[in-house]
């Protein structure tokens, strides 16, 4: 704790405030999502990706349905999601109205928060399959690929995002840990007809500006514990960076991907045992531009910013405080944020050598 944050709080007690301080600093939480404003149906989806570790990050490669979300419209989303301290992975297949989603956990040998490795996706009319270092991990058919199939008839968009879970999905997240990042190294996109993949595009993120045809998102993240912030999507060496940070440490500083190429095929197990779970916040990248619609699985441009702070993390109970009270710990707080501001700017003013 500063010695500033000290004053307040010794201040605050003299007036019968109780002060619960949770951290020494405490701050909003910034994540981020990028994804192609074009929708596509049925191909070879792709990306060479290295997910974000961190117990209670989720980190993520979906296709979606643009308006999923809505009221009344069935969902249509596919999942690749790193969960857990232990960085597991699950592919889920959600869909349906109301939405349900069909989730598996697939075992891995390799690190998939340590190094590289090629997410894929084949949807057709027939299947619905997931790949990882082109090895099928799981395949869906019958009644799961017509859902897509009559559902999904102006096809899906290709999205990436990373967001703090909870317990109840994601483990347990600490803001501690950050910043953490997920890295992407290429995305590419093959038609499929007659039975065949055709390559119609790919990406290589070689510009350091969001390449056409992209955009990144601007809204709450699916258990609103974080906002989605542009900043938040970088373009460093080749690679797509999604950061997640605190939100007055925006952007990919210091990130380096852990890129030793190619260097084999691990052994991945199937997905076996698929469950399916009804209801709420139980799935998936769970991307949206509306407010979430109760009971549905999402999350919203609307939802307001988690309601954090910079006052050392202090949750303040007790009795009414008195106006000149009032006053004097407000002024307290005032002083404390311009000596913060003022040692930022410190901080952040270049060197004569820099000038």
């Amino acid at each position: 704790m500063t010695k500033q944050a000290f004053n307040i709080r010794y201040a605050m007690t003299l007036f019968g405030i109780s002060v619960a301080c949770l951290a020494s600093t405490a701050h909003a939480v910034s994540s981020a999502e990028f994804y192609t404003a074009k929708s596509y149906q049925y191909g070879r989806f792709e990306a060479r990706i290295q997910f974000a570790a961190g117990d209670g990050v989720v980190s993520s490669f979906f296709l979606w349905k643009d308006g999923s979300e809505v009221a009344g419209t069935f969902w249509n989303e596919l999942d690749f999601e790193k969960l857990g301290a232990d960085c597991h992975l699950e592919t889920n297949a959600y869909y349906g109205n109301p939405a349900v989603v069909h989730s598996a956990k697939a075992t891995s040998t390799a690190d998939l928060c340590g190094g590289f490795h090629t997410y894929t996706y084949e949807w057709t009319p027939e299947y619905i399959a997931w790949l990882i270092d082109g090895v099928e991990i799981r395949r869906e058919t019958g009644a799961a690929a017509t859902a897509y199939s009559e559902n999904a008839t102006k096809g899906m968009q290709l999205r990436f995002n990373i967001w703090p879970g909870d317990a109840s999905f994601g483990g347990n997240f600490s803001a501690a840990i950050l910043p953490v990042y997920e890295y992407i190294n290429w995305v590419q996109y093959s038609s499929y007809a007659n039975g065949a993949f055709t390559l119609a595009w790919r990406e290589d993120f070689n510009a350091t500006t969001v390449p056409t045809g992209w955009s990144t998102g601007n809204w709450g993240s699916p258990k609103n514990l974080s906002k989605h912030n542009a900043a938040n999507v970088s373009f460093v060496g080749g690679y797509a960076v999604l950061s997640l940070t605190a939100d007055d440490a925006l952007g990919a500083t210091g990130a380096t991907p852990n890129d030793l190429g190619d260097t084999g095929t691990p052994t991945f197990g199937g997905a076996g045992g698929a469950t399916s779970v009804g209801g709420a916040n139980t799935a998936g990248g769970m991307s949206s531009g509306v407010t979430t619609t109760p009971g549905i699985a999402g999350s919203s441009n609307s939802a307001p910013a988690p309601t954090t702070s910079d006052d050392g993390g202090c949750s303040i109970t007790g009795t009414r405080v008195k106006p000149a009270a009032s006053a004097l710990l407000w002024l307290g707080l005032g002083v404390g944020a311009i000596l913060r501001g003022r040692k930022r700017a410190m901080l952040t003013k270049p060197s004569k050598e820099n000038a």
